[in-house]
Order: C-alpha cells, then sequence, then structure tokens
C-alpha cells in the first residue's frame, strides 16, 4: 500500500509540473514560460485582470487586486502597472503590500486623482518611456458602444491605459478594460495580447476576435472574461492559424 500510494504521489506531482500549476498559500495559479531575447519570460495568471511577470528576476503586477488573490503569498514588485480606476483593477492596499523601496509605480492620471499617499508615473494615451529597463506604450482603452444608463461609457477616453510592454523582442499588449477601438489597427509586431471579454463592460466573443485581427498578435489570452464561454472565441479564430487562442483559469 505504502508502494502504491507513493506512486500516485509522484503522478500527482508531474500533472501539476505538466499543466504549469504554482502553488501561493492556499490558491493555485496557471503559469506559462515562453522563450523572449531577455530570457524566460513567466506568466502568472493570478486572476480577472490581474498578471504577474517575470523576467530576469524582476517581477511585473499588473492591476493586482485583493479580490483575486491573497498577495501576501506573491513577490513584491519592482514594477507595477495599473489601466485603470475601477475598483477590480486599483486596489491601493495592494499598492502597499507589493511596493518596496525602489517600486516603480505606472498608471493613468485618473488612477492618481483617486489614490492618495502613493507616488507613481502617470502615462497618457500615446506615451512611451523606458522604465526598469522594460520599453513601454500606452495605448488608448475606452467604450464606443457600450454605455451606462446615463449615456456615459462604461470607460471614457483618456482615463485609462492599455500598455504594450517589451521584453527584448517579444511584445506583449495588455489591453486593460476595452472594446476594439480603431486604435489597435496602429499596434505592430504584437506576440502576445490579453484582451479583455465580457459584456457590457468590455467585449463580446465576437468583438475579441475583431480585435486580435485587427493586429494579428501570435498568442492571445482572453482575460477579465468572468462567465463568458471562452469557446466561442476559439471557435471563432479557428480559421485563423496565425494567431494561438490560449484559454487560462482568469
Amino acid at each position: 500500500m505504502e508502494g502504491k500510494m507513493r506512486f500516485i504521489s509522484v503522478i500527482m506531482c508531474l500533472i501539476f509540473i505538466g499543466f504549469g500549476v504554482v502553488s501561493a498559500g492556499s490558491s493555485l495559479f496557471e503559469e506559462d514560460t515562453l522563450d523572449t531575447s531577455s530570457g524566460d519570460l513567466k506568466i502568472t495568471f493570478v486572476g480577472h485582470g490581474s498578471v504577474m511577470f517575470t523576467i530576469q528576476e524582476k517581477v511585473i503586477h499588473i492591476d493586482p487586486v485583493s479580490r483575486v488573490a491573497d498577495y501576501t503569498e506573491l513577490p513584491q514588485a519592482d514594477l507595477i502597472l495599473i489601466t485603470h480606476h475601477h475598483g477590480d483593477h486599483l486596489d491601493s492596499n495592494v499598492l502597499e503590500l507589493l511596493s518596496k523601496e525602489s517600486t516603480s509605480l505606472i498608471w493613468s492620471g485618473k488612477c492618481a486623482e483617486n489614490v492618495e499617499g502613493h507616488q507613481g508615473i502617470i502615462m497618457k494615451n500615446g506615451d512611451k518611456i523606458v522604465e526598469k529597463g522594460f520599453a513601454i506604450e500606452a495605448v488608448p482603452a475606452y467604450n464606443i458602444k457600450h454605455m451606462r444608463s446615463s449615456g456615459v461609457p462604461y470607460h471614457p477616453k483618456g482615463e485609462g491605459n492599455g500598455y504594450v510592454i517589451s521584453f527584448g523582442d517579444t511584445r506583449v499588449y495588455m489591453a486593460g478594460d476595452t472594446e476594439n477601438v480603431p486604435e489597435m489597427k496602429n499596434l505592430n509586431d504584437i506576440d502576445i495580447a490579453f484582451l479583455p471579454m465580457n459584456l457590457p463592460y468590455t467585449m463580446s466573443p465576437e468583438m475579441t476576435a475583431d480585435a486580435a485581427c485587427s493586429f494579428m498578435p501570435k498568442i492571445l489570452y482572453p482575460y477579465h472574461y468572468g462567465q463568458t464561454d471562452t469557446s466561442l472565441l476559439v471557435e471563432l479564430l479557428k480559421d485563423t492559424p496565425e494567431i494561438e487562442v490560449r484559454i487560462r483559469d482568469m
């Protein structure tokens, strides 16, 4: 019996390694590791709109919020990027938790208006900077079609950013909360794209597929998708082999 239990334990460990699952406290997060000219880029899919990148022993957190993870179990940041000021993307308590003396914070002006006590680099749509050795571009993120009952977009133009981050020769696009806006057609050489897919706040699977086809990323991760059926996106892009759709637990 002891030998059988040991065999089962070994098999379970291999399963977890094979599927790229990392344990943090009582939570489980999927991971992918991709080759770049700057070394291995590890992507940790924390949940909803929250993602963590690790490369060259540097840690980058995107939109970390306590509602999706216990951030005491995750490493502090060298760089934090916040797409916009909504509570499922901006959490001042988590910013405090993840920040060390050398941490850089990048966000929009609207974010800075909504949080006191944190000094960050404000990026406007279209801005480009280099921070912590990473080239970063701010891309407009906003609604065209979906509005609140008052007629105001869920995400007005100019209040939030998507970000293109360059890890060596690999360009990663974190779209933030947006629809398939015209500015996406100006994106070039995107290797990895994270596109939101949940109505009415961002995009339907059809809109997400249209967005992806406007700039043709090599790998597409839908995120912020809530209860949306991700298989619909896979079906819509099944005849576009240039785009590999990867579904992760977000």
